[in-house]
């Protein structure tokens, strides 16, 4: 198992908490995925190693629903 941790900035609310895990938790290898708009982190823990192309993948469903990942 792998963890991967990102900041993400632009959410304000539980609602965007939600939106982010919803997407997220449909990729494939997911295990758990917890957003937290206070602490502007997004923790994603997958069944399988974390590559780049997962990672990208990841960072790229987050900006299509709007937010920034800082990198």
């Amino acid at each position: 198992m792998k963890e991967l941790e990102l900041s993400v900035q632009g959410m304000s609310c539980e609602g965007c908490e939600k939106r982010i895990q919803n997407v997220l938790s449909e990729l494939p290898n997911v295990k758990s995925v917890k957003a937290n708009h206070k602490t502007e982190k997004v923790n994603i823990v997958f069944q399988t190693e974390v590559t780049d192309d997962i990672k990208n993948s990841v960072i790229e469903k987050i900006e299509n629903l709007g937010y920034q990942v800082v990198k």
